[in-house]
């Protein structure tokens, strides 16, 4: 297949999709959240090394703590007490630096949580992961906290990249609950999810894989929907 023939065959899809996200739907946040007690927001890599400072800190993913920040701040203030932070904390020697450069490493300033989260009043109440690769289940804490906690069934998943980490928990969440006759409902609000660009003559030049990030972040939050998680707008 040529650029040309893809190009051809993708452009009605394309059209589509960029319609399918301008006409997301939006809800308030006591709409998704009816019951606090039973709800969770889930963070993912919102940290340093992807946000503020290291090889991988982008600002696209930085535009999003605001946003999260907000989030949590109204559903604290709702009455939501379960709040998670998976966050990438790497051995020096990960295997994943095979993939990327070397970021986020144990007990460096990129591993921790951004300073935005630390002044947040309850910001102590949350429950941290380390994760040591782009799963935020496997070698984890966090699936044993999901099974001391079975009566959370509405899981609000923020952070980034969409298409790597955060569709690693969002679908790793829905699985878990479509295997387990579960009718947990997982949340992606759009504005509290983004991915990193790297160009391809940028890519090129620096002999790393590009990274289309308008396209990537619409593709996966596609296909999450399509997999039943709920992808809107919570204002």
């Amino acid at each position: 297949m040529t650029s040309e023939t893809l190009t051809q065959e993708s452009a009605s899809y394309l059209a589509w999709l960029v319609d399918w996200e301008a006409n997301l739907p939006s809800r308030s946040l006591r709409e998704v959240v009816a019951e606090p007690a039973r709800a969770a927001v889930v963070s993912v890599d919102v940290i340093n090394g992807f946000c503020h400072v290291g090889p991988l800190a982008s600002d696209r993913v930085k535009g999003i703590i605001a946003p999260i920040t907000r989030l949590m701040m109204d559903a604290y203030g709702m009455g939501v007490r379960h709040f998670v932070l998976t966050q990438d904390t790497h051995e020096p020697d990960a295997v994943e630096f095979g993939s990327y450069p070397p970021h986020c490493v144990r007990g460096t300033a990129e591993s921790e949580a951004v300073p935005e989260f630390k002044a947040l009043p309850f910001y102590g109440l949350m429950q941290r992961f380390a994760k040591n690769s782009i799963s935020s289940t496997i070698g984890t804490g966090f699936g044993g906290w999901l099974e001391a906690h079975p009566k959370l069934d509405t899981f609000i998943v923020v952070g980034d990249c969409t298409d790597l980490c955060t569709y690693q928990l969002a679908m790793g969440l829905k699985l878990r609950a479509n295997a387990g006759q579960r009718r947990d409902r997982v949340i992606v609000p759009v504005d509290c999810v983004d991915t990193y660009d790297t160009p391809v003559a940028v890519a090129t030049e620096l002999g790393i894989q590009p990274h289309p990030a308008a396209l990537l972040h619409r593709v996966f939050l596609h296909n999450m929907a399509s997999n039943g998680v709920e992808v809107l707008h919570i204002r």
